[in-house]
Parts: structure tokens; sequence; C-alpha cells
């Protein structure tokens, strides 16, 4: 009869662990001191770290992969690699805003934005050209709130 794996315990245990003791546990896992950010972050890297370690981490040419990928979308561009990924809409997805009774669509692509057949590198470059004024692009086109909630 075999063993149940007691690593599925270990991680549930993490969501009650006490802060100090996941700190604990994180200078056991990684051999440093632990990092100053919220406790979610610290209960998921541990759960990471106590999976890698129980049942191995990724293969290097898995790591060399991603890192090639990582690479290749971000063209090596440091300033492009600071930018959440996240900020910008998928490749393909048309943003539409009506100003002055004409629809205007943009289409997003991977290398910016693109309207009437036009490529732009941002959403303020076509703002302005629609309505002849300087626009926050975002705010434009309804992707963020130019007041902030409270």
């Amino acid at each position: 009869m075999t063993k149940p794996d007691p690593i599925p315990a270990r991680l549930a245990a993490l969501k009650t662990t006490p802060t100090p003791d996941l700190k604990k546990q994180w200078r056991e896992l990684f051999e440093t001191q632990p990092p100053p950010f919220n406790r979610r972050y610290l209960e998921s890297r541990l759960a990471y770290r106590i999976q890698e370690l129980a049942y191995g981490g990724l293969k290097p040419q898995t790591v060399k992969r991603l890192e090639a990928l990582g690479e290749q979308l971000e063209g090596g561009d440091r300033k492009k690699s600071r930018i959440r990924a996240d900020l910008k809409p998928i490749v393909g997805t048309r943003l539409i805003r009506e100003w002055q009774g004409v629809e205007q669509i943009v289409t997003v692509t991977a290398d910016g934005f693109e309207w009437q057949g036009r490529p732009y590198q941002s959403l303020s470059a076509i703002a302005r050209a629609i309505t002849g004024t300087r626009w926050n692009g975002w705010v434009f086109f309804g992707l963020k709130n130019h007041r902030r909630s409270a």
C-alpha cells in the first residue's frame, strides 16, 4: 500500500500558517531572508518552492525556451519589458469610439495600433488625429477612467 502524498496537505496548511512561520519557512526553503512583500506573495512562492523541491523544477530546455519566447515578445527592448503585459489589449482587439457622429475603429496590433490603415505607436496619437486636440488615448477609447476611483 502506498503512502499518501504529504505535499497537498503542506500546501493547504500555508493558508492558516502565521506570517512569522511563513517567513521562517522562507528562510529554510530559499536560504535567504524573506522579501518585504505581502502574505499572499509569500504563500504563492512558498507553495511553488515546496512543489519544486518535492517534484522537481522546470527542465533546463524549458527555461531556455521560455527565455527565448520572452525575448521574442519583448524584442530585447528593456523599455518594453517594463510595461505590464496586461495593460495593452490583446492583439486583434477592435476599439470602437464614436466621435462627432462618426464611428472610429482602431485595431490593436503586435507593434501598436492601426487606424484607417495606418500604424500608430500610441492611442493618444490616434485620439489626437481624430479630435485635433491632445487626449489621453486610454481615456478617449474608454480603457481607463479619467477619474481615480476612491
